[in-house]
C-alpha cells in the first residue's frame, strides 16, 4: 500500500512530497561540505539521488518522513524539514536542512515549529528529538529557539557523536 505525503502549510511555506525537479538543489547542497556536514554529507549526485529516494522509501516503511520545503509566493525549493528514523536511530528525530538562499530567513523555523506541533498534535507522539553534531551552531540555535534541551549525547552510527535535543509539546514552549 502507498503511503500518501500529507501537504502542510504555513503562512510562507508548503511542506510537500519529494519531486524529481527537488534532487539538483539537493544535490548542490549535497556537494556543498561546510553546508552538509550536519546533515550526513557531503554526497556524489549518485548517493544524493539515493538518500532522495531513500527519503521518499521512509515515508512508506514509517509512514512519516521529511517534506521537501517550498516558498509558497516563489515556488522556490528551500530545504527539506522532517521526521527521520532510520535503522541504527535510538529513536525518531525532528530534522531540517536549507538550501544556501533559504538561510537567514526563518524559514527552516518556521517549517520546523509547524512539522513539531504536527508531530505532536496530529500523530500524537510523545517525545520528539532532534540529534545534531557538537560543531552545529546553527542547528543548535534553532533547536533551542524551538524550546529543545539538551537531553544528552550518544555516538550515531552515521553521525558520530550528535547530542540529542528532546522538544517539550506546543503548550509546554515559550517560542511563540
Amino acid at each position: 500500500m502507498k503511503i500518501s505525503v500529507p501537504t502542510l502549510e504555513t503562512e510562507r511555506l508548503i511542506l510537500r512530497e519529494h519531486r524529481a525537479e527537488d534532487f539538483e538543489p539537493l544535490a548542490e547542497f549535497y556537494a556543498d561540505d561546510a553546508r552538509c556536514a550536519g546533515f550526513g554529507g557531503p554526497l556524489g549526485r549518485e548517493d544524493s539521488w539515493r538518500w532522495l529516494a531513500s527519503s521518499i522509501g521512509h515515508w512508506q516503511l514509517r509512514g512519516y518522513g521529511y517534506w521537501s520545503v517550498e516558498e509558497k509566493s516563489s515556488g522556490t525549493f528551500c530545504g527539506l524539514v522532517g521526521l527521520w528514523n532510520p535503522e541504527g536511530w535510538r529513536e525518531p528525530e525532528l530534522g531540517w536542512a536549507m538550501v544556501a538562499n533559504a538561510e537567514g530567513q526563518g524559514i527552516a523555523y518556521e517549517a520546523a515549529a509547524h512539522v513539531r506541533d504536527y508531530t505532536f498534535g496530529t500523530l500524537n507522539w510523545p517525545t520528539l528529538t532532534s540529534n545534531i553534531v557538537p560543531d552545529n551552531a546553527r542547528s543548535i540555535a534553532l533547536a533551542e529557539r524551538l524550546g529543545a534541551k539538551l537531553d544528552g549525547s550518544y555516538d550515531n552510527p552515521h553521525m558520530g557523536l550528535v547530542h540529542v535535543y528532546r522538544h517539550p509539546k506546543p503548550e509546554a514552549s515559550n517560542d511563540r
